[in-house]
Formats: structure tokens, C-alpha cells, sequence
């Protein structure tokens, strides 16, 4: 089959119809972020009227100010080390020298148009909102995947619900200092390791389990799988759409900001399936 064929085809299915659901949240200030990362500020710079153009036209444009890991985004594997080395054994001190980093920066997070997978782990549980600090296991995540009738493989993309995006609205619940907030164990991440994904991720701060009163202190899940394993996690999702829609498999359309140098960048997450 040739480039132009495969295009044709393509076309086709999407001329047959597509339903398209929005899977990250939209940024505005005040929106709740993790108290690691700097968060994010719009504000209109030029307002219309300020200056008028002889024909009677005017603009407005804005500044735009927040860190890399603020709303809904994927985290380069520069964004963490253990024992000063990010994934592939690279000297994370050499890497960052001169104000950027010079490997894994956020310019290279592969765009990612690849089949995605909706785990959603509440639903298995029987509820709308897992418990804060609950811990999602390998055993939560087949369960999930068997409800789904779809198991992750190898390029795909895992998103794991837990309902904790309802809260999103709340900025106290939803970062859950004294709840914890439910999340992905150890034993999790390392059962979608085992099935080759790309990228995985969640509708929380920091996508692994963070019990009552721990914060964001000690964070293993993101050593296992972007240092040791390579996988990008995608937080600050918002999955309530999805879950309503029944999805199991869906065609996933990621596209990060390339950011060169960055440890994070904003991304505007796309499930599309069929109408």
C-alpha cells in the first residue's frame, strides 16, 4: 500500500464519522497545582481599545507566565534523577548545565498518535472517586484492563482513572494534603512496563499514590518509569468524559509543546473514536 493510499484511507475513516473527547483540562489561573512547581498566570497585556489602528481596528493579546509541569502535561525524562543520573545513565548535573537540558528535554517527547487505553480503576472498584491514598496495583490495573476489554501494549498509551479529576474544581481536595490522593504503586508502574508503553498517566497532581500528610516527598513511581524505564507519565488529566462514554481503546492524539531543554511541557490530549 502506498503513502497515498494509506492517506486515502485515513481520510476516509474520518469522513465516516469521529467523535472527539478532550481528555486534558483548560489552563486558567488559579487552577490548582502542585506546590514543586510554579503555577499558572494569563493575564491580558494589550486590551482592545488601548491602541486603535487608523481604520478603526484594535487587538488584544496576552502574557502568559507557568511552569512546565502545571495543568495537563508530560513530563520529559529529564524531570528526574536518582543518584544523579537520568534514564540511560546520563550525568544529570552535565546534562542541565547553561539553563537547559541538553538530554531529554521536553523537545524530545515523541508526538504520540498511537492507540490509548482507558483504565479505569474506579469503575472496577464500584465508585465515582477512589479513597485518597489509595494505592492502584498491577492486580487493580488487569482488572481494569479486563473491564476494558482492551490490555495495553507495546507503544500505547495507558491512562488510569481513579475519579480524583472531579475534584479538580476544589484546589484543596484535589491536592489532597490531608486526604492523600489515590494513585499507581511500584507494582503498578512496573506492570505497564512490562507491556511496552510509551506513556502513561493519570487525573491527579502527581499520577503515583501519595498517602495522608506525605506530600510530594518521596516519589518511586516516577524514578521506575522515567528514569528507569523510559515512559513518559501524563498528569492533570481529565477523564470524566471518557469514563461517561464507555471508552476502553480509542485512537490517543498527543502532542507536546517542544520545549527545547524543558522538563515538562503542556499538552492538549485527544481521545478519537468512532461516532
Amino acid at each position: 500500500m502506498t503513502a497515498t493510499t494509506t492517506g486515502s484511507a485515513l481520510l476516509d475513516a474520518v469522513r465516516a464519522g469521529t467523535r472527539v473527547i478532550e481528555l486534558g483540562h483548560p489552563l486558567y489561573t488559579g487552577m490548582p497545582s502542585s506546590p514543586n512547581h510554579p503555577g499558572f498566570r494569563m493575564t491580558l497585556e494589550r486590551r482592545h481599545g488601548d491602541a486603535v489602528r487608523p481604520d478603526g481596528g484594535s487587538a488584544s493579546n496576552e502574557v502568559i507566565v507557568t511552569g512546565g509541569h502545571v495543568g495537563t502535561h508530560v513530563d520529559a525524562l529529564s524531570h528526574v534523577s536518582h543518584e544523579g543520573l537520568l534514564h540511560g545513565g546520563i550525568d544529570a548535573a552535565e546534562a542541565q548545565r547553561g539553563g537547559k537540558h541538553t538530554a531529554h528535554g521536553a523537545e524530545t517527547i515523541p508526538p504520540m498518535v498511537t492507540r490509548g487505553v482507558l483504565l479505569d480503576v474506579a469503575a472496577v472498584h464500584g465508585v465515582d472517586i477512589l479513597e485518597g491514598g489509595y494505592g492502584v496495583t498491577a492486580e487493580d490495573l488487569e482488572a481494569a484492563a479486563a473491564r476494558a476489554g482492551a490490555e495495553p501494549g507495546r507503544g500505547d498509551v495507558a491512562l488510569v482513572r481513579t475519579g480524583w479529576g472531579r475534584l479538580f474544581g476544589d484546589t484543596a481536595a484535589y491536592l489532597g494534603r490531608e486526604s492523600g490522593v489515590p494513585g499507581v504503586t511500584v507494582d503498578g508502574a512496573r506492570w505497564l512496563a512490562g507491556r511496552g508503553v510509551v506513556a502513561t498517566g493519570s487525573d491527579t497532581t502527581a499520577y503515583e499514590q501519595i498517602p495522608a500528610g506525605a506530600g510530594h516527598r518521596v516519589l518511586p513511581v516516577h524514578r521506575v518509569l522515567l528514569v528507569e524505564q523510559g515512559i513518559h507519565i501524563v498528569e492533570h488529566l481529565a477523564l470524566e468524559d471518557a469514563a461517561a462514554a464507555g471508552l476502553g481503546e480509542f485512537l490517543a492524539v498527543f502532542a507536546p509543546l517542544r520545549i527545547v531543554g524543558g522538563t515538562g511541557a503542556p499538552v492538549r490530549p485527544l481521545a478519537v473514536v468512532a461516532a
